[in-house]
């Protein structure tokens, strides 16, 4: 699995790329960037300011930074791209605060029935940054399943999708579910099979989206990313098929 992680564009590469000055590469990188990540700085800046017009102010700076090249000069060995990713945040959201209560200072005195900013204000944490990180992960790699089965044509996107959304009726129910769905008939071992293969498309394609936002991807590192996100029962199986096989 090392060599297959290795090959990985990890999203350090994609920060550096995004700040270099050719034109093509350097557009590309940036939209690479925001478009893998946006809805997790919106997400957190969501949960830490509980403002959509907010956050989308917050998110908006963390873009025109980037696009700026002010996070150029980020230096992968000192960190996970989780981490520079959530401090970036944590510093653009504290900014924003100080900025608004500077304005209200501004303003003059508060109404009675106002609430003071910095008194409303509920500082980000940890936790409120892994459920952000988390949440995207797991919302693009439905979107690399979904890819997957338009490609592929195997039903591996609806058959697990439909599982997640009727987890107690059994096999038939499910495959009649499924059938609707899809607008041809599926039996019930069909279903059972596809939802197998598509559990394990799915925890090959979280591995992969885990390893691109590590700085220096192995096996080891991958896992250990898997369960301080609370990830690695998604992955546990291929994991462990990998590791059986020698998968690279």
């Amino acid at each position: 699995m090392d060599d297959r992680l290795s090959q990985i564009d990890t999203m350090w590469s994609v920060v550096q790329q995004a700040h270099r000055q050719e034109a093509t590469q350097f557009a590309a990188a940036q939209q690479q960037m925001l478009d893998r990540y946006g809805g997790a700085v919106r997400r957190y800046a969501l949960a830490a300011l509980r403002d959509p017009e907010a956050a989308d102010e917050v998110f908006q700076e963390f873009a025109l930074k980037f696009v700026r090249g002010d996070y150029g000069k980020a230096d992968p060995t000192k960190g996970r791209f989780r981490s520079f990713l959530k401090t970036s945040l944590y510093h653009l959201i504290v900014d924003y605060q100080r900025k608004r209560v500077k304005q209200q200072k501004q303003a003059g005195p508060l109404m009675a029935d106002t609430p003071d900013v910095a008194e409303s204000y509920q500082a980000p944490d940890d936790e409120a940054f892994l459920t952000s990180w988390r949440d995207e992960l797991l919302s693009r790699v439905w979107q690399e399943l979904e890819k997957v089965e338009l490609t592929t044509g195997k039903p591996y996107h609806t058959v697990l999708r439909m599982r997640v959304e009727n987890p107690d009726v059994r096999s038939p129910e499910l495959a009649e579910i499924v059938s609707r769905v899809l607008n041809k008939p599926m039996k019930a071992g069909a279903v059972r099979t596809s939802l197998h293969r598509a559990r394990e498309k799915f925890g090959d394609l979280l591995i992969d989206e885990v390893a691109h936002s590590l700085s220096n991807a192995t096996p080891e590192s991958v896992e250990q990313e898997l369960i301080e996100l609370d990830l690695w029962q998604y992955c546990k199986p291929a994991l462990e098929r990998r590791e059986e096989s020698g998968e690279e």
